[in-house]
C-alpha cells in the first residue's frame, strides 16, 4: 500500500488559508473563556467518539510508514489507538479546567501623574507549528492554541497526513458547533514541503512558528524561517548516578527513564555513573535494562562490568536514539559528569541520583538545561505532568519560554495605558 491517502479537502491556496487564519484569530482573541471552554469540550467529545474515523486513517498512515521504512520509534509516535484517543480527549478536558491566561495582568501601577499602566497577556495571533509523525500533537496544540486565543496552522508531515486531516476535520466541526470559525484550526499538509517552506516565509501572516521533531527539522526551521521561532529541542537526556546514589532508586529511575516510552524526547539516552559506585550500581541497573531488551553502548569501564555491551563511539554520546539503546559511561566524579553534560547535552532534561545534598544543589545550579532534576525520572518533563493539561513542546532556548510550554507561553503581552488628559 504505497503512499495511500484519503480524499483531500477542497483546494484553496496556502496564502488563502493563512489569511483566513488571521481573520479567525481576531474573532478568537475576543472570545471569552466560557465560549473557548465549550469549544474544547466539543473537541474532547469528537476525539473520544471519533475512533471509527480516526483509527482507519491512522492505519493508512502506519501502512505507508512501514512501506517507506519508518523507524519503530516513529511508528510508535504515529500510532493513535483507541486508548490513546481517550487519553487525548481527557487531556483536552484538563485544559478546560485551567485558568484562561488572556487578559491576566502581569504587572501594573499608577504613575505619579495619575496615569494607570497595566501589562496584560494577549494571544500571539496566528501560530504555525511544524512537526513530524505525531498526530497527538495535532489535538494537543489545537486545544492549547484555542484556550490561549490563538488560531493555529498545522504542518504535521506526510507520515501522518491522513490522520491529521481527519483530526482537523473533527476539530473544525466542533468549533463550528459552538459558533467559532472553522479556520481557527487548519492543516496545510497537502501542500507538502513547499507548504512548510511557505509557512516559514509568511512573516506578517504568521506571528510565531514552533517546530517539533528531529534535530534536523528544528535546525532547518531555525535556519530558514523569516517568522520568529520558539525553538524546541532534541532530547539527548542524561542521568548521573552519584557515588551515594541509592541502588533501588537507581534501578527504578533509570529503567523508567529509558524503557517506559523510549521514543519520546524526555527519555534517557546517556547514563553517567560515578566510578566509586560503578561496581555497586552498574550490575543491577544494567541487568534490569537487559531484561527489558535495552542495548547498552558502553565505554571500556562499563564493558568491564557488562561484557555484552556494544563498544561506545563518540557518536553515541551525541545520539538521541528514540529506541531501546542506551549510552553508558563511567566518570570520575560529579565534575566530569557535568562536563560531559555541558559538551553533549541538548539542554533538555538532566537528572542526578544522589544522597549528597551538596552535590544535588551543585547539579541543580550548575547544569544548564530546561529541566534539572534530583532523584526523579526524566520522564516527568512533560506539560501534562507539570499540570499544564498538555504541552506545545519543550523549549530548549532561553528567550520567552523554556521547558514545557503551556498556556502562558502561547501569549505575549501588551501595555494598557489609561489617562485623564495627561500630556508629557
Amino acid at each position: 500500500m504505497a503512499n495511500t491517502t484519503l480524499d483531500a479537502s477542497p483546494h484553496t491556496s496556502l496564502t488563502d488559508r493563512l489569511v483566513a487564519a488571521r481573520a479567525a484569530s481576531i474573532v478568537l482573541a475576543t472570545a471569552n473563556a466560557e465560549l473557548k471552554n465549550r469549544a474544547l469540550e466539543a473537541i474532547s467529545r469528537a476525539v473520544a467518539t471519533g475512533a471509527a474515523e480516526i483509527v482507519p486513517a491512522n492505519g493508512l498512515d502506519l501502512a505507508n510508514g512501514r512501506e517507506n521504512g519508518l523507524s519503530t520509534a516513529l511508528q510508535d509516535r504515529l500510532t493513535l489507538s483507541e486508548p490513546r484517543l481517550v487519553a487525548l480527549a481527557d487531556a483536552v478536558l484538563d485544559i478546560v479546567g485551567l485558568v484562561d491566561p488572556v487578559g491576566e495582568t502581569v504587572r501594573g501601577r499608577i504613575l505619579p501623574n495619575g496615569i494607570r499602566i497595566d501589562q496584560v497577556r494577549v494571544p500571539f495571533g496566528v501560530v504555525g507549528v511544524i512537526y513530524e509523525a505525531r498526530p497527538n500533537v495535532t489535538v494537543d496544540i489545537a486545544a492549547l492554541a484555542l484556550k490561549s486565543g490563538n488560531a493555529v496552522v498545522l504542518r504535521g508531515g506526510s507520515a501522518a497526513e491522513n490522520t491529521n486531516r481527519v483530526l482537523v476535520g473533527l476539530i473544525q466541526d466542533a468549533l463550528a458547533s459552538v459558533g467559532l470559525p472553522r479556520e481557527c484550526v487548519q492543516t496545510i499538509d497537502e501542500f507538502g514541503r513547499a507548504g512548510a517552506h511557505e509557512l516559514m516565509q509568511a512573516r506578517g501572516l504568521v506571528d510565531v512558528l514552533i517546530p517539533r521533531g528531529s534535530a534536523s527539522l528544528i535546525n532547518t526551521v531555525v535556519a530558514e524561517s523569516k517568522v520568529p521561532v520558539i525553538e524546541t529541542g532534541a532530547g539527548v537526556v542524561h542521568v548521573f548516578l552519584d557515588e551515594s546514589a541509592d541502588e533501588a532508586w537507581s534501578v527504578d529511575i533509570v529503567q523508567n527513564a529509558k524503557v517506559q516510552r523510549p521514543s519520546v524526547c524526555n527519555a534517557l539516552e546517556t547514563l553517567l555513573v560515578h566510578r566509586g559506585a560503578a561496581a555497586r550500581l552498574l550490575p543491577p541497573v544494567l541487568a534490569r535494562l537487559r531484561a527489558d531488551g535495552v542495548v547498552i553502548h558502553g565505554d571500556d569501564e562499563t564493558r568491564a562490568f557488562f561484557p555484552d555491551a556494544v563498544a561506545a563511539t563518540e557518536e553515541d554520546w551525541q545520539t538521541e536514539y528514540m529506541s531501546l539503546d542506551l549510552a553508558v559511561k563511567v566518570v570520575a566524579d560529579i565534575d566530569e559528569a557535568m562536563e560531559h553534560i555541558r559538551r553533549y547535552s541538548t539542554h533538555h532534561t538532566e537528572s542526578i541520583i544522589t544522597n549528597n545534598l551538596g552535590n544535588a544543589e551543585r547539579f541543580l545550579n550548575e547544569v544548564d538545561s530546561a529541566a534539572v532534576m534530583v532523584n526523579a525520572s526524566t520522564r516527568f518533563t512533560d506539560g501534562g505532568e507539570f499540570g499544564f493539561g498538555a504541552e506545545v513542546g519543550i523549549s530548549t532556548q532561553k528567550l520567552h519560554a523554556r521547558g514545557p510550554m503551556g498556556l502562558p507561553e502561547l501569549t505575549s503581552t501588551k501595555w494598557l495605558v489609561r489617562g485623564s488628559g495627561q500630556i508629557r
